[in-house]
């Protein structure tokens, strides 16, 4: 692989490539159609994981490849640009895995030198990359295998002298091979999704830890300083606000209001500085876009009198010290103050929070804090624990499982020391533990007598926690993403504060004002919408840019000139946005090529309103998505009826 040309800024110009099985670790430099093509993280991932993983390859085996990649902005200069993206293929949905996140890892690639590391085959004993002062080596892990990922990280982060070197790891679920681990950095940060931390599990890897120095070369540093400052004041711009228990009322405000409002990012900004995620976790069970009792229920079910203890104000007294991600202006983390066997913990994100509150009607916020930390701590992802926590209260409540199955837990709605409990068993595979460890299709694969109709995922992934029944945008994504159910790339809400019509003209601008019906009606005109969320999210993931920075609008936050900024091109928007639909495609590629059947993954119908629900928020609410997916595979110019590019 020569390079002909001169490196763009942005860009390291290599790669490093971990042979597990042979304990060979070689340096590959990027071909020059990367650059041509603006490939970069999850798109560089996608390019190679499609060409190098052979069809048919077990998730869990050594053909599988791991791919950490940082973003192309990472180091630079530019705000918000401090995700990394871990790629593979999921044994969850069997085809496209990826997970985003943020902390410190990104640039810490970079600095060794390197634009990703790939891990393929696996070590026949744990190990775990150890790369500084330029040089790079499996180290024996034997002594760290069973360590949680805090423990993990302290001990090889510490020690010795120079730059504290930065980690990211697997806890006792990844190593023990949930399919529902994640990999933590930076205190429990969590790339959560997808189940790589049982991929990473596989490979007998323990962790990564990184130092390096290197420099990222930037094409027109005194450009990215100017867009950045300009950027800056916006986020620094706070809306007043009242206090949370008042703030909350927004929720039902919006679920009686007949119209909705166009919303602009600047609002939720505000909500962010202040109390972070949980900003709206009482507004969205009142709104209707949080799901509760495992979607069966509704907000009358957690109504505001039962809903205190996830008062945004709740959490923001808990607070120590903000926490931001790199390059993050914003600071929308905290660490927080804990009683009991956990002093401290990254504060709870409104994912988690509602997979333990809501969507188990669990009303202890003590319980939250703890499950928080010893799912971090586990190396297991919140959303899909939570989920398969709801899955098996409903299965014991409808008979399906009796106590004796749940190991004499009794496992009620909202019995917190029960979720607990399970949890732990969970973990440790032990038990009922080791037939949901593996999350909720797998579980009603192996429970059978109905179950699988209470299972509540997208081709084999847990559903998050916003309900398409209130947004049609994430039913869509949850079901037509290459990897499914996820929330973090569109929905309605989302398009709306993206604004990317200021930057792509020909994409549709939505009014103002509108009526609440019409966000499940223009079908064709939704579905574009969608589609210009996943290319420009694919370009942030690449860029390494954060979804709430994206939400101040394209015209805020200077995505576009930033790359062109950095990398010395000068693409226009809309050029760019096509480098996302490559990326888009190579994905669905990837998932056709090991043999997704793409039409089948579906969201369940209890959360499309398949029947309708007959009281709360999402009343007489039907997504009529069969309908959203053909239109969205044809504004991607795939087949509509199948979804192959």
């Amino acid at each position: 692989m020569n390079r002909s040309g001169a490196l763009p800024g942005g860009y390291m110009g290599r790669i490093l490539v971990v042979d597990l099985d042979a304990g060979v670790i070689d340096e590959e430099v990027l071909p020059d159609a990367v650059y041509d093509e603006g490939l970069y993280g999850p798109g560089l991932a996608s390019r190679m994981l499609l060409e190098r993983i052979p069809p048919g390859a077990d998730p869990m085996g050594a053909d599988n490849i791991l791919a950490f990649t940082p973003g192309l902005l990472t180091g630079t200069g530019c705000l918000f640009a401090g995700r990394w993206t871990v790629a593979g293929k999921s044994p969850l949905t069997g085809g496209w895995g990826d997970a985003n996140c943020g902390g410190n890892f990104s640039p810490a690639i970079k600095q060794c030198g390197y634009d990703g590391i790939f891990f393929r085959g696996a070590s026949d004993h744990p190990v775990y990359l150890d790369v500084r002062d330029g040089k790079a080596e499996l180290r024996d892990a034997g002594r760290f295998w069973g360590m949680d990922t805090v423990e993990t990280e302290t001990l090889l982060a510490g020690g010795g002298k120079g730059k504290k070197p930065v980690v990211a790891a697997i806890g006792p679920a990844g190593e023990k091979r949930s399919l529902i681990a994640g990999i933590a950095n930076d205190g429990g940060r969590m790339a959560a999704r997808s189940g790589l931390g049982a991929v990473m599990g596989s490979k007998n890897l323990k962790a990564l830890v990184l130092s390096g120095n290197r420099r990222v070369p930037v094409f027109d540093r005194e450009a990215v300083k100017r867009l950045s400052k300009s950027c800056s004041r916006w986020v620094s711009l706070q809306i007043p606000l009242p206090a949370g228990p008042v703030m909350s009322r927004v929720g039902t405000l919006f679920r009686v209001m007949p119209l909705q409002a166009a919303q602009d990012g600047l609002f939720y900004n505000s909500l962010l500085r202040k109390w972070g995620t949980v900003s709206m976790n009482r507004a969205s069970v009142e709104m209707g876009d949080a799901p509760v009792k495992n979607w069966a229920g509704s907000n009358e079910d957690y109504p505001f009198d039962r809903s205190r203890p996830i008062d945004p104000d709740v959490f923001r007294k808990t607070e120590v010290v903000r926490y931001h991600c790199y390059s993050c202006p914003l600071g929308c983390g905290a660490v927080s103050s804990l009683r009991g066997k956990f002093t401290r913990s990254h504060r709870p994100e409104y994912e988690t929070v509602t997979a333990f509150g809501p969507l188990c009607l669990n009303t202890d916020g003590d319980s939250i804090f703890y499950i928080n930390e010893l799912l971090n701590r586990a190396g297991m992802d919140t959303i899909s624990a939570g989920a398969t926590v709801a899955f098996a209260m409903e299965c014991l409540e409808q008979g399906i499982l009796t106590k004796s199955d749940m190991d004499g837990i009794d496992l009620a709605w909202g019995n917190a020391d029960a979720v607990i409990a399970l949890l732990y068993r969970m973990i440790r595979r032990e038990g009922i533990g080791d037939v949901l460890a593996d999350g909720v299709k797998k579980a009603a694969e192996r429970i059978g007598g109905g179950a699988g109709a209470l299972a509540m995922h997208a081709g084999g992934q847990e559903l998050p926690m916003h309900d398409g029944r209130n947004d049609p945008g994430f039913a869509l994504h949850y079901a037509a993403e290459p990897a499914p159910g996820r929330h973090t790339t569109g929905a309605w809400l989302y398009y709306e504060m993206f604004q990317l019509w200021r930057k792509v003209p020909e994409l549709p601008r939505p009014p103002l004002l509108y009526p609440k019906k019409s966000r499940y009606e223009g079908i064709p005109e939704k579905a574009a919408m969608a589609a210009a969320c996943s290319k420009y999210m694919n370009v942030a993931n690449s860029a390494g840019l954060c979804l709430f920075g994206l939400f101040l609008g394209a015209h805020r936050i200077p995505v576009f000139e930033w790359l062109n900024a950095v990398t010395g091109r000068e693409r226009t928007a809309t050029e760019t946005m096509e480098i996302g639909k490559r990326t888009q495609t190579a994905k669905q590629r990837f998932n056709l090529r090991h043999g997704v059947a793409l039409r089948s993954v579906t969201v369940p119908p209890r959360a499309l309103g398949q029947p309708p629900q007959k009281r709360g928020a999402n009343r007489n609410r039907t997504v009529d998505l069969e309908a959203l997916k053909k239109e969205y595979w044809r504004a991607f110019g795939w087949d509509p009826e199948t979804g192959a590019p």
